[in-house]
């Protein structure tokens, strides 16, 4: 059952893309590719993209001239939200976001568990927003990154799907 109500029109959204790796490099950048390819047909706009180490400070610093930029709406990470000592982009998040959104990691966890089980509870996927950008963070793997476009953020950044989307609430976010 379709959710999309062709009767609104598409909206485009500036999405940037932030993969946080010791190790990958755009050549190898599978789950950032899987984003790109993602966002691009769905007919959103690629505003930026790249790389950094998984450093807290650089992970923040990043992301904090993204929430700067008028020309961002969104921002997607992918990698840094596992468990080990490396993965932090979940604690640079609680560094910048205004507000949590709490329901991203759920659903996220939630749509995985059908695929990988018990094992989706080492996930920290989350999200929140900073300013008037929505952030979004995804584990570095290319099918959670497939499963989170697919399952959570296509809908949410259509402002055609109904009952509700993200980007509907775009105008209100710094509403006081």
């Amino acid at each position: 059952m379709s959710r999309i109500n062709t009767k609104r029109p598409f909206l485009p959204v500036n999405i940037a893309i932030l993969t946080g790796s010791d190790t990958r490099t755009r050549n190898n950048d599978t789950s950032g590719d899987v984003l790109e390819s993602r966002i691009t047909q769905a007919g959103h706009r690629l505003a930026a993209r790249t790389i950094v180490k998984d450093q807290t400070e650089l992970i923040t610093t990043q992301l904090r001239t993204w929430i700067s930029d008028d020309g961002i709406d969104a921002v997607i990470t992918t990698g840094g939200t596992g468990l080990t000592g490396r993965d932090l982009t979940p604690e640079a998040f609680g560094v910048v976001c205004d507000k949590a959104i709490p329901g991203v990691g759920e659903a996220f966890r939630w749509l995985s568990y059908d695929k990988i089980g018990t094992s989706t509870i080492q996930s920290r996927a989350t999200a929140g927003v900073a300013k008037n950008t929505y952030l979004f963070a995804l584990p570095g793997s290319p099918n959670a990154c497939r499963d989170g476009w697919d399952g959570i953020l296509k809908d949410q950044l259509d402002y055609r799907h109904m009952p509700c989307n993200f980007v509907e609430l775009m105008p209100r976010l710094m509403e006081k």
